[in-house]
């Protein structure tokens, strides 16, 4: 393996500020530390920033202040950590150049950064659109450690490699046993995997001191590769437990990637070449950390019309499920398929083939990225982002729409038009007040826009376009601001104090 090439500015003193408990929250509260994909383990989307009213959010501005310079594309979210004792938070961004960089999270100037070996040509994989092919994924905080995760396509002398990275927050160094060579190790404990073919797009998770590595494959579909998930120790680097689908393909490959509620991860998967057995393919899974696969049907879930999902090239996966928590102790998971159908899920028992409480059509075009959520009295609101997405009276828009979610329903809420492939999030003043929907436009019109979570009435959009945005980039909030990352830069935006 090419050695990576570090460079340190100077270091920061990390101390531990949370701990590593899992359990799904309703919202990220306001300046913690960002960790994961949309704040929580849920992927709930939810950032609590108290003085952002619907009012505020329209004195939205960018920050000149900050400018942030990265190397390569960036199709991660970023995340966010706030050392105890400094001054300052850092961002943290990952790119397709296999750079990973802490910035100054008010000035945006660069803290650290190190080079993860040569990212993978496009010339030396079957099929595939990122070009060179890096770090795709986002990364995990193991806030305990102050340690950062994440995974790296690694071009070897021509061999692409899987590497599953540990860094020290502190300074970018790579922390003993690490990285994990993720085909070394899966081929040790009889499982085939060719790194050539699976791409890892989904968003790493942390549960039980473990940390959870999902892939699928390239686009264009190409090889005989698997949906699989990878759980490594923390303490003791290396694959201590694998899941892969049985037939092949099936990725599992949303942005959101694994979400985590109840002390169990859920995820989808795509669509598989199997003959008329079901072999999991466009499914939506509950494993334990020990990812043993089990055929009861408490613990995975499947539309009746499958076999044409995987016919149609139909994903489950386009999206991650997304836990919700209702009152009266009410567990529920909704997923989003690429055929526009929405599935409402008992999180406690999903159900097995055709096992859903209720499905809905969500919208008349392909459902992808990830989902974001707040609560509304006895229900939950969740937005997502479709071409097509279905409105209460029955229409459709292009661009942005929320359904509402009881125990046993699903219903429309709201549309409104977007130009764009953003992935939305939602910032409340305390977790339900003043829900903002706030969506870049990417690789459309490649603006910020914000909208009334309530009623879906628009509130914001930027004056210029964002430079660079790719499609199913996520926003960040924290430190009083917006981050969005874009190829070579991060921007930042904030707002007039109420």
């Amino acid at each position: 393996m090419r050695n990576w090439v570090m460079h340190c500015r100077f270091a920061l003193l990390l101390a531990c500020a949370f701990g590593t408990g899992v359990a799904a929250r309703a919202a990220t509260p306001a300046d913690a530390n960002i960790t994961m994909y949309h704040g929580d383990p849920a992927r709930s989307g939810n950032f609590v920033s108290p003085g952002l009213s619907f009012q505020v959010a329209k004195t939205l501005h960018r920050d000149r202040g900050f400018a942030g310079a990265v190397d390569g594309a960036v199709y991660a979210q970023p995340l966010y950590w706030h050392p105890k004792g400094a001054t300052h938070g850092m961002l943290i961004v990952v790119t397709e150049q296999n750079e990973v960089a802490a910035l100054d999270a008010i000035t945006g100037r660069t803290i650290w950064h190190v080079t993860l070996g040569s990212p993978v040509p496009h010339s030396i994989l079957d099929c595939g659109n990122i070009n060179p092919l890096g770090i795709t994924g986002t990364p995990v905080i193991e806030s305990q450690h102050g340690a950062l995760y994440l995974d790296a396509m690694v071009d070897r002398n021509g061999t692409p490699q899987q590497l599953v990275f540990g860094l020290n927050l502190a300074s970018g160094a790579v922390l003993p046993g690490w990285p994990v060579d993720i085909q070394h190790s899966l081929r040790a404990r009889g499982f085939g995997f060719k790194p050539q073919m699976q791409n890892q797009r989904a968003a790493l998770a942390l549960l039980d001191h473990r940390v959870f590595v999902a892939y699928g494959g390239n686009d264009g579909d190409c090889g005989p590769y698997h949906g699989v998930i990878a759980g490594l120790a923390i303490d003791k680097p290396g694959v201590v437990a694998a899941w892969r689908t049985r037939g092949t393909k099936g990725g599992i490959w949303a942005p959101g990637g694994i979400s985590v509620a109840g002390g169990s991860l859920f995820f989808t998967t795509g669509n598989t070449e199997t003959g008329p057995d079901w072999a999991d393919g466009e499914g939506v899974f509950r494993l334990k950390p020990n990812l043993a696969a089990t055929a009861d049907p408490d613990d995975f879930y499947a539309p009746a019309n499958w076999k044409t999902l995987d016919e149609e090239d139909l994903d489950m996966s386009g999206v991650g499920p997304l836990p919700i928590d209702l009152p009266g102790g009410v567990h529920r998971l909704l997923a989003l398929g690429k055929d526009g159908e929405a599935y409402l899920l008992n999180r406690d028992d999903l159900g097995g083939i055709g096992g859903q409480i209720a499905d809905r059509p969500a919208a008349k075009s392909a459902i992808v990225g990830a989902m974001a959520t707040f609560p509304a009295q006895s229900r939950a609101i969740v937005a997502f982002q479709a071409r097509r997405a279905l409105c209460p009276d029955g229409g459709f828009s292009g661009g942005l729409a929320a359904i509402a979610i009881t125990a046993n329903t699903i219903t429309p809420m709201w549309c409104a038009p977007l130009d764009g492939r953003g992935v939305p999030i939602v910032t409340t003043t305390d977790s339900r007040s003043d829900p903002i929907v706030w969506v870049d436009g990417a690789q459309g019109d490649d603006r910020l826009h914000a909208y009334n979570g309530d009623t879906g009435a628009p509130l914001y959009t930027s004056a210029h376009p964002i430079p660079g945005v790719q499609h199913f980039q996520t926003i960040l909030v924290a430190d009083h601001r917006l981050y969005i990352a874009g190829d070579g830069r991060v921007t930042a935006f904030t707002w007039n104090p109420p």
